[in-house]
């Protein structure tokens, strides 16, 4: 199965999670789209300011901590993601809960680390 996965909260500055994030699962071959609060590239994936439409985004996996997160409940529900990743640092019962009232699957945990343990 395809997992195509937006990155929410990518950033050009390759010292971020969202920055990896992004170049993990290009190489690992997984189908990326980026989100962030300016426009940029990372290894010739677009990062698109928000709220882009996307079509059939298996996973959302967060970078963007709680107290920035509610300003994208409404986006993210309306992509119809199969599952949330909320990333170490991320994580939000108040969204969490949302997400599960919509029969979203919420998952916490690193996306790095799911990936390069053939876990995703």
């Amino acid at each position: 199965m395809i997992k195509k996965t937006l990155v929410l909260g990518a950033s050009t500055n390759p010292e971020r999670f969202g920055y990896m994030a992004v170049r993990k699962l290009k190489y690992s071959n997984i189908p990326v789209v980026a989100v962030g609060l300016r426009e940029g590239e990372i290894s010739g994936v677009r990062i698109e300011k928000p709220f882009p439409r996307f079509k059939d985004i298996h996973t959302v996996t967060l970078y963007i901590g709680p107290k920035n997160q509610p300003a994208y409940y409404d986006y993210i529900v309306s992509l119809n993601p199969r599952r949330v990743i909320f990333n170490p640092g991320t994580e939000s019962p108040e969204f969490a809960a949302i997400l599960t009232e919509a029969g979203i699957e919420v998952v916490h945990a690193c996306t790095l680390i799911m990936i390069s343990n053939n876990l995703y």
